[in-house]
């Protein structure tokens, strides 16, 4: 450890040196905190003297010989290669004599004495005597003594102050030394903020600096922010037991009341006077390691804790615990410490510790909840309170590991199929049994619930119920038929979230419209995360994005997650980013969608999803077929999936997203099995969940691979019969399976309907699909510049979901030109209206169905046409699509697709 701030003090010894030198005797006393340098100084200034002819005789005094005689005189001795006295010699008279003979040496004599303070009687008097005789003669006594942790009150402290002597102390080094110092370890100038940081932690303290350094560049090269690591730790537990026991029972005491170290009586603690205790802050302050009551980093607090005996940190935490309690110390503060102590007082420490951890699980700490309620159920012996302790536990293990509640819930089927708990205890049981899959269980738990003490407990059972028929998809006993004490017409009373169920019951029961998807997104907006709702929120975003609307659902989704993110909630994470990859999905992103999934699978393990695994993982599936990454799909679809999940609608979509997967890598008859069995387990179970699964179209699709072009269309036509309950998507792809099964006439016909659907829907990806039909259906009837046409807006939309165009590449490249006209974009010669107008009538609408669609009259649409004709110099609608592919005329325009989408 090199010196730097020292010069001054280092000149004073010099000085004093010379002094000697000439004759006059010395002494110099070096005072200074613990680890402030006195020892290296000491060196340093010996160095210094190897160019003069000075004898130098070295010791240091410890505590630990205080009691043996004549031991530090004998260092002395020893150091000079000198004959040490006889064990039996008065005490200290030959010893006396033999360093009074030294100094007759026409050499100056320089006797330096470390920790002079724990100096031994004998070698004390030796000393004191030395001096005495040598006032004029070539004698330099340098002693180092700190002055503290009781060394003030040592008779060879006193006793030295009272000869003529000459001080140096050392205080801390400056900010200017510490940053001399980093330089000279970095080899450069460090930034101020660098050296401000060390001199902060420090308090600049020397061997604390070192320490820092030790550990900053032990994996770095470069000098950064101080990391406080193993040298950190040792410098400071060696500064701490330079000290008496006191000040050390004081160091322990203020590390384990942390910010409350202020507030309460630390003398009381550690056994000691406010005077001591004072003292105890003071030397602790020099030294570098406190700041007032604060030790200056964590590290250092901790390393005091660690440095003691298990037991007795336990029963100092627990003392604490007692002192905090009485003072009436918040709750939190006061369990804190409980747990550390892992004690629970009878009387008042179960509910410190319920209380507190309450106010943890507030706070999105769920491990000090878990932690205080574990300790409260330990030592519990009455079995209702064990009952009501073990699903507070589970509930806040739920919110990052549901995995984790399942040992504590699992014992209670019975109790709550019984009876024997709160209402909000049976319904935390409740949907464990449904997040495993055991939804019969839960309907018969429901149907035993018939004594619900209050309008909340009532409230509490519907929503169980109502996301065990809607969200996990069971039997119902009719389409759209309202759940017990949910009615859509009326809230119940004092629920706390009946307003978001009543508002999905009514978007899900009834007609989807914007009202009922902005009424439930509002209901969202600012939702509380709680244990119970969890489901419920998840259904409704569910519920806005199947009904055409998937982008409020993101938005809304968006919220709930950062919320998620902010609040550490694992399991809200991993759920409501599953959902989100399900709407980017719906919207045809299915790079963002698989992204999505696959991050919300790596969030939690498989366990703790449970049959809830089938939403991330069908959507990934889905998604990575989509891209064409088979491989990737294939790996997914070897996952152990929990058997219950196929009595669920997450069981369902797993297996449409394999099928499709079977589809795309040409193994149709696998798929069409898979597409039955949806079928049949939907017939069985809630046949109002066909309103977001067509597997219909997916038997029409698999038929059609297959060769049966009949049966596929049958099917088609089946979904297309569906009363209203099912979406735009759902038609819109039936429409795409009939259209395929019909004439190209038709076909063209039935597609223009399907692109319209899925342009209200927002399915790009999809949308992207049905042009390439399109395109091709238009080539087939010889309408190639129409293809044309229609092929470029399938890769217009292929390109925005980021995957391979689905059309030919010639329908893309331009065509032909021989009548050498500009082939450059020039000035737009059609207005915005007529461009609307001409790019429907060109992909082959009619006038009535463009004014439908443009919300404008027969008419208008005319008038439109007739300037069209006119400026593109074209004689009927057949030539619309060459000619605007002649002019680079934009088709339809993310202007007009906006305005078609919100018409739609």
């Amino acid at each position: 450890m090199h010196l730097f701030g020292r010069s001054r003090e280092l000149q004073a010894l010099g000085e004093a040196f010379a002094d000697s030198a000439r004759g006059h005797g010395r002494l110099v006393i070096i005072t200074g905190g613990p680890g402030s340098g006195k020892t290296q100084l000491v060196h340093e200034f010996l160095a210094t003297l190897n160019s003069t002819d000075a004898r130098i005789l070295t010791g240091t005094a410890s505590s630990a010989e205080r009691d043996q005689r004549m031991s530090l005189v004998e260092q002395l001795l020893h150091s000079a290669e000198a004959e040490h006295p006889a064990v039996d010699a008065p005490a200290g008279h030959e010893a006396a004599e033999t360093l009074l003979h030294l100094t007759r040496d026409p050499r100056p004599l320089v006797v330096a004495v470390d920790d002079a303070h724990a100096m031994d009687p004998d070698s004390l008097r030796t000393l004191v005597g030395l001096l005495r005789r040598s006032r004029s003669r070539q004698v330099l006594m340098v002693c180092a003594t700190s002055g503290h942790f009781g060394t003030s009150r040592s008779p060879a402290h006193t006793e030295l102050l009272r000869q003529p002597h000459r001080r140096v102390r050392l205080a801390p080094l400056s900010e200017t030394s510490v940053g001399e110092l980093l330089a000279a370890q970095a080899g450069r100038p460090l930034p101020g903020p660098v050296r401000d940081a060390y001199h902060r932690a420090t308090a600049g303290s020397p061997l604390l600096v070192h320490a820092l350094l030790d550990d900053s560049t032990r994996f770095a090269p470069e000098i950064g922010r101080p990391i406080a690591g193993p040298a950190y730790r040792q410098a400071v537990l060696s500064l701490l037991h330079r000290g008496d026991a006191g000040h050390v029972r004081v160091a322990r005491a203020l590390a384990a009341l942390g910010t409350l170290a202020g507030t309460v009586p630390v003398g009381e603690l550690a056994g000691t006077t406010p005077a001591g205790t004072q003292e105890a802050v003071d030397v602790l302050n020099s030294s570098g390691l406190l700041d007032g009551y604060a030790f200056r980093q964590p590290t250092a607090a901790a390393a005091v804790l660690e440095d003691m005996d298990a037991a007795a940190r336990a029963g100092l935490h627990g003392r604490i615990a007692h002192m905090l309690y009485r003072s009436g110390a918040p709750a939190v503060e006061v369990a804190r410490h409980l747990r550390l102590a892992d004690l629970v007082p009878a009387g008042w420490g179960a509910g410190i510790l319920r209380a507190a951890a309450e106010q943890a699980l507030a706070a999105d700490d769920v491990e000090r909840c878990t932690a205080y309620l574990g300790l409260v159920l330990r030592d519990c012996v009455d079995e209702r309170e064990r009952h009501a302790l073990s699903v507070a536990l589970a509930r806040a293990e739920w919110r990052t590991n549901p995995a984790a509640a399942g040992p504590h819930l699992e014992p209670l089927r019975e109790a709550a199929l019984d009876g024997e708990l709160s209402m909000r205890d049976t319904a935390t049981v409740l949907r464990y049994l449904l997040w495993q899959g055991d939804t019969e269980l839960a309907a018969q738990a429901v149907a035993t619930l018939v004594h619900p003490q209050s309008p909340a407990d009532a409230q509490l059972v519907a929503e169980v119920e109502f996301v065990r028929q809607w969200f996990y998809g069971v039997a119902l006993p009719g389409k759209g038929a309202p759940v017990a004490g949910l009615d859509p017409h009326r809230r119940p009373p004092q629920a706390p979230t009946g307003g978001l169920a009543v508002r999905v019951a009514a978007l899900i029961g009834g007609e989807a419209t914007d009202e009922s998807a902005a009424a439930v997104a509002q209901a969202l907006q600012g939702h509380q995360l709680d244990h119970l709702n969890l489901e419920l929120v998840a259904m409704s975003l569910l519920a806005i994005a199947h009904a055409d609307r998937p982008a409020v659902a993101a938005e809304a989704c968006d919220g709930l997650l950062e919320c998620a993110v902010e609040r550490r909630a694992t399991t809200w994470q991993a759920l409501l980013g599953g959902i989100r990859a399900e709407i980017a999905l719906l919207q045809g992103d299915v790079t963002t969608a698989s992204q999505g999934a696959l991050a919300a699978l790596d969030t939690l393990r498989a366990q703790s999803w449970g049959v809830l695994i089938g939403l991330p993982l069908s959507t990934a599936i889905s998604a990575l077929t989509a891209l064409g990454s088979y491989d990737e799909a294939e790996e997914l679809l070897k996952h152990d999936v929990p058997e219950p999940m196929f009595r669920t609608v997450f069981g369902i979509q797993y297996l449409r997203a394999r099928g499709h997967h079977f589809l795309a890598t040409d193994r149709p008859f696998a798929a069409l099995g898979d597409f039955e069995t949806c079928g049949r387990l939907l017939r069985e179970g809630n046949p109002s969940l066909q309103k977001g699964i067509p597997w219909r179209s997916d038997l029409a699709l698999a038929n059609l691979r297959i060769g049966k072009a009949r049966t596929a269309r049958e099917w088609a036509e089946e979904q297309l019969r569906l009363p209203g309950g099912h979406s735009s998507r759902a038609r819109a792809m039936a429409l795409r399976l009939l259209a395929a099964t019909s004439k190209p006439h038709r076909r063209a016909s039935l597609l223009r309907e399907s692109i319209d659907l899925l342009k209200a829907c927002g399915d790009r990806y999809a949308l992207a699909q049905a042009y390439a039909d399109l395109s091709a259906a238009h080539y087939e009837l010889g309408e190639y510049a129409r293809a044309r046409l229609v092929a470029r807006q399938a890769a217009r939309e292929a390109e925005a979901c980021r995957i391979e165009s689905p059309v030919d590449a010639h329908l893309l490249e331009d065509p032909v030109r021989t009548d050498g006209s500009e082939t450059e974009d020039g000035p737009a010669i059609l207005s915005d209206a007529e461009c609307r107008v001409a790019g429907l009538a060109a992909l082959g609408y009619t006038n009535r169905e463009i004014s439908t669609r443009l919300h404008v009259t027969i008419s208008t649409v005319e008038q439109h046409l007739t300037r069209v004709y006119r400026k593109l110099n074209v004689a009927s609608r057949s030539e619309l699509p060459s000619k605007m592919l002649e002019h680079r005329i934009p088709k339809l325009s993310d202007r007009w697709a906006s305005t078609h989408s919100s018409a739609g």
